[in-house]
């Protein structure tokens, strides 16, 4: 058994897990549970959590190396901490497909556009229901439902901040601060892609226009001694008459 074959077993029960907590999760924060059902679906998050610990410690103990290992897969840590990070692995199955008739700029774009919007969409849902599992029955507290803590999210995640709602509890303002730092990130990367898209639509025709880079005049260079060396020697010089 190896690292690679294990991540390769594993990918889609761990999915799946993943899905299974977001809907039990939501499940309990939007229905308020309480009592038994409280107790069962705290079960299956604590059974969900587990499968992405057990997960991560079996292949960092079948990493060739351990040290490097666990520097390159800090993402994977992460999933442990927050199991619900999981799906992101979801988009890249999407990304894939989607970039399969693509060209490689378009399918890079839209790889992007496919993890942004769902990234935002996963940080939208889960922020407001930890932000609505934090502030509902809290002293002060503005934000009592799930409509509530949803209008907030986005207001939140787009950097908006109307201020209609807002959180009064530690953990609820920890949440926020994430939220708005994922934010910031989205925006970056929405506006990025555009700019990239707008720079390609205007520069379609005017190829001439655009200045070559060192690395391709590095290969240009490079072909152009390829062909040198394959083509065959110049004859020699003839002797002149008066050197006779």
């Amino acid at each position: 058994m190896t690292e690679e074959r294990w991540r390769q077993l594993t990918y889609w029960p761990l999915l799946i897990s993943s899905i299974v907590f977001i809907l039990v999760y939501s499940w309990q924060v939007i229905a308020d549970l309480q009592g038994t059902l409280y107790l069962i679906a705290r079960v299956f998050i604590l059974l969900t959590w587990l499968s992405f610990a057990a997960d991560y410690l079996v292949r960092l103990m079948l990493a060739d190396t351990r040290g490097r290992w666990f520097r390159e897969h800090i993402f994977d840590l992460l999933v442990v901490a927050l199991p619900v990070l999981k799906p992101l692995r979801l988009l890249k199955a999407l990304t894939l497909i989607h970039s399969l008739r693509r060209t490689a700029g378009t399918a890079l774009r839209s790889s992007i556009a496919i993890y942004g919007a769902g990234a935002a969409a996963i940080l939208i849902w889960i922020a407001a229901l930890a932000e609505l599992d934090a502030e509902r029955g809290a002293p002060g507290a503005n934000i009592e439902t799930f409509g509530d803590a949803v209008w907030w999210a986005f207001v939140t995640i787009t950097t908006v901040g109307y201020g209609d709602y807002f959180p009064v509890t530690a953990w609820g303002r920890i949440v926020a601060v994430l939220l708005m730092c994922g934010g910031v990130a989205l925006v970056g990367v929405v506006t990025a892609t555009l700019a990239s898209w707008v720079l390609e639509r205007a520069a379609i025709g005017r190829d001439t226009d655009e200045p070559a880079t060192r690395g391709q005049l590095r290969d240009v260079s490079h072909k152009i001694d390829d062909i040198s060396a394959r083509l065959p020697p110049p004859p020699a010089p003839k002797e002149s008459a008066d050197a006779r």
